[in-house]
């Protein structure tokens, strides 16, 4: 990890980030600083679609593990409602492939991007 902190490009240092969460999370050793470390220095990238990337990326890469609530605490930091509600759309649905539907359903009624809830909600449909 104190590699990662001295790369320079923001970008590229939440990469390495997210692929260091990735593999201690795979070896069971506590991530916790790591997540923290990954949204500032996603947050810290200069271009706002970049940083809201990043974002994205840890929170599907945290969701493709099963890290569903952090999935969800990366997704509180998107400030773009549309890229927040795409995140918030795919945690919902795997929480219904999980079989947690009450859960699943109030995050998708809580949507507020309606194009975003109304694919999520279809995609949901034609799982359940």
């Amino acid at each position: 990890m104190e590699l990662a902190d001295r790369i320079p490009d923001k970008k590229i240092r939440s990469m390495a980030l997210n692929q260091i969460i990735i593999e201690m999370v795979k070896s069971g050793e506590d991530y916790s600083r790591v997540i923290e470390k990954a949204v500032e220095g996603a947050m810290e990238i200069p271009k706002k679609e970049e940083s809201i990337k990043a974002l994205m990326r840890l929170a599907f890469d945290l969701l493709e593990i099963g890290k569903i609530d952090d999935a969800v605490k990366i997704a509180s930091y998107i400030p773009d409602v549309s890229n927040k509600s795409k995140v918030e759309a795919e945690i919902a649905i795997k929480l219904a492939e999980r079989g947690d539907i009450q859960r699943a359903m109030e995050i998708l009624d809580n949507l507020l991007d309606e194009d975003v809830k109304t694919w999520a909600m279809s995609r949901l449909a034609n799982k359940l």
